[in-house]
């Protein structure tokens, strides 16, 4: 079921590669996955399974530049050559369009994982009206310093290379560096996960482990200083529930300090329904480490009382 890909033509001009996994007990909500850089939606399906087993018609798409989705303007590891930020939030809501046609009347939760966490915030922040719930893991809202830089360096490659190439010292800046942070790592897809089968998965993945082109890693960056701007923030819902996750040991996020951040800046611009959590010894991929059993049952039961409450707002059973 999730193993077959389909596609939907967004209104951006992309053919979009995407997956299904159909709840198999009553349908209590929609969950909209965005998956991360440099790999794909078909590495969710066990997520996808757990989901679809609490009651969630799962739906997740291959972003542009990824797996099975194809447009004009999205060479592979590019969202666009032009407005590529503004055209993946759009295929975001062409997906949330289509899922919500399919099964109306249904809340929807919209989760995202790393580069997907980044969309998934902008995306709700985008379109609020659209999104029931918000689930942001992995992500991290804070570059800093170190972003600006990075900025800076892609701005020079542009001018020097053009924006459809790759950018080997930014792939060293950050995968590099977080595969450096890991002391005792056998491969440097170590970072990822302490699950040495799921970091083989990956590395073996010919969809996956690709360099990011000049132009991704600007439409990353602008993704992810905007997300977490209070005025941003300010558009969504302080009633609008967000579940946010991350590791002690993923060094693309500060070891979860980065994750807490977020969630304490949205607290402080009075959203009040924000849960943080940061498991201990985890690394990047949540979903892939050990101890994800737990991980994504916890997430199961903060999605049932999420679309229970929105459930309750509109007057229904």
């Amino acid at each position: 079921m999730f193993g077959q890909v389909r596609t939907h033509q967004s209104p951006t001009g992309a053919t979009l590669g995407w997956r299904h996994f159909t709840a198999s007990t009553e349908p209590r909500g929609i969950l909209i996955i965005s998956h991360g850089l440099s790999e794909h939606s078909g590495r969710y399906a066990r997520f996808a399974e757990s989901m679809a087993a609490h009651g969630f018609q799962v739906y997740a798409h291959d972003h542009r530049g990824h797996g099975e989705s194809r447009a004009p303007d999205a060479p592979l590891a590019t969202f666009a050559q032009r407005d590529g930020a503004e055209k993946v939030i759009a295929d975001v809501r062409a997906m949330r369009d289509l899922a919500t046609a399919n099964h109306p009347g249904l809340p929807v939760v919209l989760f995202g994982h790393s580069m997907g966490g980044l969309i998934a915030l902008n995306a709700a922040e985008t379109d609020p009206e659209l999104y029931d719930a918000l689930a942001v893991w992995n992500s991290n809202f804070r570059p800093g310093l170190a972003g600006r830089g990075g900025q800076a360096i892609l701005m020079i490659e542009r001018m020097l290379k053009g924006s459809d190439v790759p950018s080997p010292l930014l792939t060293k800046l950050t995968f590099g560096a977080w595969s450096k942070a890991i002391a005792d790592r056998k491969s440097d897809a170590d970072w990822l996960s302490r699950d040495e089968r799921e970091v083989a998965k990956y590395a073996t993945d010919p969809l996956c482990g690709f360099d990011a082109t000049v132009s991704l890693w600007i439409d990353l960056f602008k993704f992810a200083f905007a997300g977490a701007r209070a005025d941003r923030l300010a558009r969504l819902p302080t009633n609008l529930p967000i579940h946010l996750v991350g590791g002690s040991a993923d060094p693309s996020t500060f070891n979860g300090a980065a994750i807490r951040w977020l969630g304490e800046r949205m607290k402080a611009r009075g959203m009040t329904d924000v849960t943080i959590t940061i498991h201990d010894g985890m690394r990047h991929e949540t979903l892939n480490e050990i101890g994800r059993e737990k991980a994504t049952e916890d997430f199961a039961a903060w999605c049932l009382k999420a679309v229970d409450k929105k459930r309750r707002r509109d007057g229904r059973p």
